[in-house]
This record gives C-alpha cells, sequence and structure tokens, in this order.
C-alpha cells in the first residue's frame, strides 16, 4: 500500500510544479505535413529538439507551436507508418515550416524491444512480432492478453471462461513440455513474471484472492506487446524462454505541455449461448413414457429453466485517467483507473483499482537516462460458486426453486429419512446464494533502470535494471451451517493469505560500434542476472459456520523460495548493412536443482540476409523490403517443478492421521520420493524465416518454418513401489518434438485522404507429438493425463509416444444400418475376438492443427469501422456433459431422483452411460468474430481548442460458426463440462484528451 501514498504525493508535486512552471513565448512556428501524394496528414507529431516543446497536426495536417524561443532550432516531423524528417529553422516572431513525410516500409527504422536492449525492426535476427496499442482489441478488455488475441502468427491466446477478469491459456507455437509449465515467460518493463509454482495450482505465476495475476495489470497502461518466437530472439532469457516470451512496454511520459486523457468503457453482458437441455414438460414426457409409478411420483409441476435462474445479464464500467507530459527535463506519465466488472452468474464481480507512474528524465547532456516505473493494483472480487453451472444443466426442470424446509428454503432433494440424498445435485440458486467467497488481492511491480554512456566512449553503455514485483492475496469462504451444498451439519468458515515477494538485479554492458574501414558494425551486450523469488502462504485453523473447530495448523505457514543467477551475452556483427550474424549464451543456475545439474547452458545463433539491400533489388518497384533469416538456439525450463525436489525431504500427517501415546497426539512424517540428478528441461529450435514488403510497404508480412525438440522433460512416472518411497516420481524422462508454418500478411488496399482499408491475415500449422515417454524406450507405453466426470477413476486423455499430447483414448463406436450408434458395442481392433482395453485406440487431440487470425480496419473521413476474427482447424473436444447425462439411466436416477439431460440423448438413445465411446469425440473447428467496433473521432472540438473527442462502440464475441453443438467449442483442455458462458458483450467508450 505504500506505493499508493508515494504516487499520490508524487503526482501532487508535479501538479505544483508545473503549476508554477513560467516558459518564455518569444516567437511560434505554423506550418503543414504532407503524405507523399500532398494531402496533410492529420494526428502527426513536431517537436522541438531539446526544447521539449511538441506539437500535433490537425485533420488538414496543420500545425502551430507557440512558446519557442527565437533563434535557431531542429524541428523533427513523424508520423506512423512514415521516416520521420528533421528541418533547421531559425525562429523569428511567426515562422513557417512545412515538412512531405515519405512512407516507411513496414516502419523498418521502427525501434522494436528485444531481450536487454532494442534494434530497428530490419536489423531483427530472431522472429519477433510486435503490437503496439493503436492495433489492439477494443471493448471492454480487462486483462492484458486479450488485448492481442488473434493478432500474431503463431501465438493462441483462450480465455478460459466468461467470469470477471478471468485469464487465459496463452500458447506460443504449441508449448514445450508436458507436465511441466506450457506458459511463456511474461517480462512487463524489464520485471519477469510467472516465477513462481504452487503445489496444484494452474498458472505458473498464481496469486490468491484473484482468478487471474495478469488482470493485476491495467490494460490501459500498455503501448506495445513484443512476442519473441524463435530460440534467437528467446535464448537470452535462457532457463525461462522454451515456450516463448512477451515483452509489455507500458506507455511512457512524452514531450511538451501536460495532457490529460481520460477514457471510459461502460459494457453490456450478455448469455451469448446456453446448454441446451430438455425442458420441464419434455422430462415429464419421458418420465411418464418410460419411467415406474415411483419415479412418476418425484415429478413437478414446473417449468424451471435453471440456466436462467443463475445466468443475468451484466454491467461493467473501466474508467481510467492519465496526465503526461515534461517538466523541464523530465517526462512523466501519472496514470489511475477504476474497474467494475460484474460477471454472468449471479454474484460474481470483481472490483480493480488501479495506478501508475512513470519519470523517465535524462543527466549529464543525454548520457545517463533513467527510467523509473511503479504499478499498483487492489482488487477484490467476489467469486460465484462455479458448480451451479454444471448443476443447472443437470438440475430436474420439473422442480420449483424454492420449498419450505430447513435448508434455506431452496428445494432439494431428500430421503426419506429427512435428509439430504448424498447422489443427488444441489439446487443451482442455493449454490450461489448461501456461499460467500470473497477474495483480495493487492500488486505492486516496478523496477529503476538507468543507461549511462561513457563521456570518454560514447560507444559503450553500462545497463542497471532493479525491479521488483510483490503481492498479496487473501480472502474468506463461508458456508451457513443449513446450507445443503456441504454434507456436513455445521457449514463451512476458513480464511486464506498468501504473500510473494519476487526481486530482480540486472546489470550489462552494451557496446555498439561503426566500423567504417571494414563497412562493418559490432553490437555487443554481456551481463548479470539475479532472481530471488519467494511465496509464503498462511495457514489458518478452520471452522465450521458454528465456530467449532474443525482442522488446526500443523504449521502457521509454509515458505518456497527459489533463487536464480545468470550470466548472459550477445554479439551481432552486422557487414554492408546486409550481413548480419548474432550470437547469443546464457548460463542459468536454479536454486531448483542439486549442485551437480545446478547450472544450464543455453546458446544460439542466427545469420540474416537483407536481400532488398543487394543491388539488383535496391531499385526494385515491385519489393520494398526482403529478409531471409536463419536460426538455431537451446533454451530451458524450470517452471511447474515444486522446490525441493531433489532433496530427501518429509511429508507431515495430518490432524487426522495423529498417533497417540499416552494422553499425547503427535504427528507422524513420511519420507518423500525424490531424485538428486532432477536436471532442466531442454528446448533445440530450428527457425528459417522470410520477411518480406512489396509495392512501397503496401504489402508486407514474414513465413517461419520451425522445428523444436525437447528432451530431459520433466514428468510424473510410476515407479516400481517400495524403490523410492512412493510410486510415483518427478524426473526427467521422454522428448518431444514440435515443428510447424507460420505467415502473415498485411495490405493496405485503400489509402486515400479520405478513404483508408488495411487488412491483416495470420494462419499457423503446428504438430506436437511425443517421441518417447520412458526411462528405457517402449513404443507402447503411455501415462493418463485427465479423468472426466461422472466415472470416477476413468482416464480419457493420454500422453504416448507418436501421438499429440493428451490425445483421447477411446473405443470405436459402432453403427447400425441407420447410422444410429448401438450401444455397448465397439469395434474388435485387435481381432482377437473379444473387446477389451486392448481395444481402445488414439482418436484425435484438443490442439488445433491451424490457427488463424483475420484483422479488418476501414476508415471513411472521420469514421473507422474494425473487426478481429479467429479460426481453428482440427481441434476435437471430448462431450463429457453429454457422456454424463444424455442417458435415460441418468434422467431415471435408481439413487430415488430425477435429473436433466442434454437434447443429444435422443440422437444417441443410450440407456446407460457409454464414456469411453468415440462417439462423444467431436470436431470442434470453429470461425468466431471475436470483435467489432464503429468510432467517430471528432478530432478537435474546434480549431483553437486542445480538447479532442473519440466514441466508440463495440460488439465481443459476435458470432461462432462450427459444428460442434456444444456449448463453445473453444476449450483449451478439450474437455467440455463445466465452461463459464462467454458473455455477449456490447460497449460504448468516450475518448476525451486535452
Amino acid at each position: 500500500m505504500r506505493v499508493f501514498y508515494v504516487m499520490r504525493y508524487c503526482l501532487l508535486l508535479i501538479f505544483t510544479i508545473t503549476a508554477l512552471a513560467v516558459q518564455a513565448q518569444t516567437g511560434s512556428i505554423t506550418g503543414k505535413i504532407i503524405d507523399e501524394t500532398g494531402l496533410g496528414l492529420p494526428g502527426a507529431s513536431v517537436l522541438v529538439k531539446g526544447l521539449g516543446r511538441s506539437a500535433s497536426t490537425d485533420v488538414n495536417g496543420n500545425f502551430k507551436l507557440t512558446g519557442v524561443t527565437n533563434g535557431p532550432v531542429t524541428l523533427t516531423a513523424s508520423y506512423i507508418g512514415y521516416s520521420s524528417v528533421d528541418l533547421n529553422v531559425t525562429v523569428k516572431g511567426n515562422t513557417t515550416a512545412n515538412f512531405s513525410l515519405k512512407p516507411d516500409a513496414q516502419n523498418l527504422n521502427e525501434v522494436v524491444v528485444i531481450g536487454y536492449g532494442t534494434s530497428q525492426k530490419k536489423d531483427l535476427t530472431g522472429s519477433i512480432t510486435t503490437v503496439s496499442s493503436k492495433n489492439f482489441q477494443g471493448g471492454n478488455i480487462t486483462s492484458p492478453e486479450q488485448l492481442i488475441a488473434g493478432k500474431v502468427a503463431g501465438v493462441s491466446i483462450v480465455s478460459n471462461g466468461g467470469a470477471p477478469g478471468a485469464g487465459s491459456t496463452i500458447r506460443v507455437r504449441g508449448g514445450a513440455s508436458l507436465s511441466a509449465s506450457n506458459d511463456p515467460l511474461i517480462v512487463v518493463d524489464g520485471v519477469p513474471f510467472g516465477s513462481n509454482k504452487l503445489p496444484g495450482a494452474i498458472s505458473s505465476n498464481a496469486i490468491s484472492g484473484v482468478s487471474n495475476p495478469l488482470s493485476l495489470i491495467n490494460p490501459n497502461d500498455i503501448e506495445t506487446f513484443t512476442v519473441l518466437k524463435d530460440a534467437n530472439a528467446t535464448a537470452i532469457y535462457g532457463s525461462r524462454a522454451s515456450n516463448g516470451v512477451i515483452l509489455i512496454t507500458t506507455k511512457k511520459g512524452k514531450s511538451g505541455e501536460p495532457s490529460i486523457d481520460f477514457s471510459t468503457v461502460n459494457s453490456y453482458a450478455t448469455i451469448a449461448r446456453k446448454v441446451k437441455v430438455l425442458t420441464g414438460d419434455q422430462i415429464r414426457a419421458f418420465v411418464n413414457a418410460n419411467g415406474n409409478d415411483a419415479q412418476k411420483a418425484l415429478l413437478g409441476t414446473a417449468n424451471t429453466d435453471w440456466q436462467d435462474v443463475i445466468f443475468n445479464n451484466a454491467f461493467s464500467t473501466d474508467n481510467n485517467l492519465s496526465i503526461s507530459g515534461k517538466f523541464k527535463n523530465v517526462p512523466y506519465r501519472v496514470s489511475g483507473g477504476y474497474l467494475d466488472q460484474r460477471g454472468l452468474l449471479l454474484t460474481d464481480r470483481m472490483k480493480r483499482a488501479s495506478g501508475g507512474i512513470t519519470l523517465n528524465p535524462t543527466f549529464f547532456d543525454n548520457h545517463l537516462k533513467v527510467d523509473l516505473n511503479l504499478k499498483g493494483t487492489i482488487s477484490e472480487s467476489n467469486f460465484a460458486n462455479q458448480d451451479a453451472v454444471f448443476q443447472a444443466v443437470q438440475f430436474d426442470p420439473t422442480q420449483q426453486v424454492y420449498a419450505n424446509n430447513q435448508y434455506g428454503g431452496y428445494f432439494e432433494w431428500i430421503g426419506t429419512s429427512g435428509q439430504l440424498n448424498p447422489n443427488a445435485p444441489r439446487n443451482p440458486l442455493g449454490l450461489i446464494e448461501q456461499k460467500s467467497d470473497v477474495g483480495k488481492a493487492d500488486r505492486s511491480f516496478g523496477n529503476l533502470k538507468l543507461d549511462y554512456s561513457f563521456h570518454f566512449l560514447p560507444e559503450l553503455h553500462a545497463n542497471a535494471n532493479v525491479g521488483y514485483d510483490v503481492s498479496k492475496g487473501y480472502g474468506t469462504t463461508f458456508i451457513p451451517a443449513y446450507a445443503a451444498q456441504k454434507f456436513t451439519v455445521s457449514g463451512v468458515a476458513t480464511q486464506y493469505e498468501q504473500v510473494q515477494h519476487n526481486k530482480v538485479a540486472e546489470f550489462y554492458l552494451n557496446y555498439i560500434k561503426d566500423l567504417k574501414g571494414i563497412n562493418s558494425n559490432i553490437n555487443a551486450t554481456a551481463g548479470y542476472g539475479y532472481y530471488d523469488n519467494a511465496t509464503t502462504v498462511y495457514n489458518f485453523t478452520d471452522y465450521n459456520a458454528l465456530g467449532g473447530v474443525q482442522k488446526l495448523p500443523v504449521f502457521p505457514f509454509d515458505k518456497q523460495q527459489n533463487r536464480l543467477l545468470s550470466y548472459y551475452g550477445r554479439l551481432v556483427y552486422t557487414l554492408a548493412d546486409k550481413y548480419i550474424l548474432s550470437g547469443t549464451m546464457r548460463a542459468d543456475g536454479s536454486s531448483k536443482f542439486s549442485e551437480s545439474g545446478r547450472w544450464g547452458y543455453f546458446p544460439s545463433a542466427a545469420f540474416t540476409w537483407r536481400a532488398i539491400d543487394e543491388s539488383f533489388l535496391k531499385d526494385s518497384k515491385v519489393f520494398s523490403d526482403l529478409k531471409l533469416r536463419l536460426s538455431y538456439g537451446v533454451t530451458g525450463q524450470q517452471d511447474g517443478l515444486p522446490n525441493y525436489s531433489y532433496l530427501p525431504n518429509y511429508s507431515n500427517s495430518t490432524n487426522e492421521s495423529q498417533y497417540q501415546i499416552g494422553g499425547q497426539f503427535y504427528h507422524l512424517y513420511s519420507p518423500i520420493a525424490y531424485d538428486k540428478n532432477l536436471k532442466w528441461e531442454t528446448s533445440t529450435t530450428y527457425n528459417a524465416g522470410l520477411d518480406y514488403g512489396l509495392f512501397n510497404g503496401r504489402v508486407y508480412g514474414s513465413v517461419d518454418v520451425y522445428y523444436k525438440k525437447t528432451k530431459d522433460l520433466l514428468s510424473l512416472v510410476p515407479i516400481a513401489v517400495g524403490t523410492n518411497f512412493s510410486n510415483q516420481l518427478i524426473t526427467n524422462v521422454g522428448n518431444m518434438e514440435n515443428k510447424g508454418i507460420e505467415a502473415s500478411i498485411n495490405v493496405s488496399l485503400i489509402k486515400s485522404a479520405d478513404v483508408n482499408w488495411d487488412m491483416g491475415f495470420n494462419v499457423t500449422y503446428n504438430k506436437n507429438k511425443v517421441t518417447n515417454l520412458s526411462l528405457n524406450p517402449d513404443p507402447d507405453f503411455k501415462v493418463g493425463t485427465t479423468g472426466i466426470d461422472g466415472a470416477t477413476g476413468t482416464t480419457i486423455q493420454w500422453n504416448s509416444v507418436n501421438y499429440n499430447p493428451n490425445s483421447f483414448l477411446v473405443y470405436k463406436q459402432v453403427y447400425d444400418a441407420k447410422g444410429a450408434p448401438v450401444e455397448g458395442v465397439y469395434a474388435d481392433l485387435n481381432n482377437d475376438g473379444k473387446v477389451n482395453e486392448q481395444d481402445r485406440y488414439f482418436y484425435k487431440s484438443p490442439a488445433p492443427k491451424y490457427i488463424m487470425g483475420f484483422t479488418s480496419s476501414f476508415s471513411y473521413k472521420k469514421w473507422t469501422l474494425s473487426t478481429v476474427l479467429r479460426a481453428n482447424l482440427g481441434n476435437y473436444i471430448y462431450d463429457n456433459i453429454s457422456s454424463n447425462l444424455a442417458v435415460s439411466r441418468n434422467i431415471l436416477s435408481p439413487s430415488g431422483l430425477l435429473n436433466n439431460a442434454t437434447t443429444t440423448i435422443f440422437d444417441s438413445n443410450f440407456s446407460n452411460n457409454q464414456f469411453l465411446s468415440d462417439y462423444y469425440i467431436h470436431n470442434a473447428s470453429f470461425l468466431k468474430m471475436d470483435n467489432a467496433g464503429l468510432a467517430y473521432n471528432f478530432g478537435r472540438l474546434s480549431p483553437n481548442s486542445k480538447t479532442t473527442l473519440r466514441i466508440t462502440a463495440n460488439v465481443q464475441n459476435v458470432f461462432v460458426i462450427s459444428d460442434y453443438k456444444g456449448l463453445d467449442p473453444e476449450i483449451s483442455t478439450g474437455i467440455d463440462y463445466k465452461l463459464y458462458p462467454r458473455p455477449r458483450t456490447y460497449s460504448l467508450g468516450l475518448n476525451v484528451g486535452f
């Protein structure tokens, strides 16, 4: 919390100093900026170098600078997509200066953030994609990764559901691991995120009290995403880079007078689609036709749509205010935001307050550059009970919502003894309204970066980066004693708290030198990094709702801590601005491994040929860019591995397992299986890429072909009982390969004074397969990964050699002459005259073969129409909802109750569950329109006004086209069961600047 007080006082100080500052105004400069066709460029910038004065052009390309001291000055005119131009003028009273800008083919001179430095786009040797704020997705965006969904070839971003602040499954080129993390490394302004892994956590950077740790970053503060994909780009991050790296750069202060920007986005979320289940009348007809007298007597008289009962339309508001400018030699930006998002599920709500400050001064004649970034967020979430989502699908629609009983007045299935039926689902509304689950999370992160250029050797820069990421997650859960959702008669009252401290300290030297005698340039970087990550989980006494003690903690807290030490270097040699050789090396030492295997070494090498600069292409009227890239590199993996797995250790017994000696109870300790030789997962990647531009940059894009081989996979494998204190062990075993092609194309279809139309398309083909999975090579060895609901102990997804990870292992369904499935009849695939486990076969997987993204932006004068579409091809889903519910045995339950079923029961007509039939594996390929937006830019409200206004309207989750009949075809796990519906959201936004 202390950081918020600091930011508040800094903001007050800036306002005070700005108000008192007086600058001489002795002259002005007016002029116009035009493009290559002679038309004015609206929104272009003009900067007076060294004075911090700047202005933007109006809709006709005109600008005016005031308060410029008389005398010689240098002006710089710039515009996105055009090469900047400098002009020397002498100011005397009212002075005129005009500029003509030419397109910069694909912004080849644009500076791109890379690992530990920057590079011009034309000089990149790795597979790198940058998405800036002007190309982000619009609408109700609450988590940063949603800004670039569908925008980057090779990157899949799948939201984990429609809950407020829900996270996403992010995969760069399909991931590279089986049991460890497949999440990319995320670095925000030089601070690495995602270094912690709690036992049982879904995400490698999970924070208690919030569903998604990335939602604690305000998307409105982000300027660019840079995705590093191949090993040449990522190897500089070594042991954390096997799954790609995403660099997030936040917005900074700008030169000129203070500017204030305010934005508000107000959204209305509706349920786009519900699971198709039987109505009350259909259930009554089914039971009357097929049930016995006892079952018919259970029927109610209602027609309750339980999904309508638990879902509602939801309103959200997201408001942001920022102030940026420059005071003397200190550019600054101060921002604050407030989000209040309600969910479709009753009582679901997330509130987030955020603040940030950046200062970017320079000292010693620009030899010392300082970047200070501080961000902080406070959030509070009311987590609705998501168990209600599935129960609403299953619960009998002939029953009323309420009843006169001892369980809070909600209808429940009660046995003849007056007690709850233990096999019955619970009232969906009761599950929500009788559970309070409130989580809070506070997060502050930031860093101080220093870049010093030595006076005696300006080509040599010393860089230091000191950063932190501190979070605290805490909350309470309460279920009253009379609630039916717990079988205990006493209810639940628990609390939790978790604190994370992540620290980073990096120092590196960078030397850039033109060697004019041999027409060359060298760019050398060498550095050191220290990373300390600690997580403390506090243990509290669990009480029931009446105050009785249910469980005492063994220890007051548990703490896990790991450290990483790194040495890294990079050398880039450029010859004649056409031939570029790049090499990197990183050495990482992790406390997660024993001394014998603690250090990992991760090299990379690349060659780039800028063919466009060859004499035979330099004056080409067709090609504006042509560049060939070849790269090789090795990266590592340690996330997802629990700490101390290489040490002999002990686990403490639960309170229920204490041993009594006399009148005293003692906890028992048992040894834990361990592998003292644990080491890194390593991935070796080969990449060949082609960057191209045509017709002066009107068409541009890239094509990449890659192959990745991962070995020494960190896996949980079965071992012989009695050999290592357990029947399972985390060890290095197995290999996996990943290969694919990705391509992108961007086209400026129309470019004129009034009409502009830009389109972009990207496509990725990716294939993963396991190549080894056992300590001794065995092509028939397989490991189960994921079970299914309704069939305890049944595993549907497995890993096996020569198949995609998490492929479905099922029986082949037999159909009759009419094409209907024959219940319980499967193919004898091995022709041994019987059907058993040996006849199960691997059939499809959740991973799509192709992922595609399409963007379009059409502007007419002040109007802009934009859209984003995404598609997956070749991804399959196991329909666990139908396999569990769409059978008559479920409706006519032998447990003395009635249930609902999905409408697919009429397709199969199954009486009993057939959980392992491939009948339930469905092609879930889809085309989605993620976003459709319409904006009107008023620009300046009057010629002499500094106030600008822009209004936007967006629809998210516009439509889905798919053959899959379930709720949603996009499920990253591949099992459809309890998905929180993704809403269709209508948003109206307002942006004001002054």
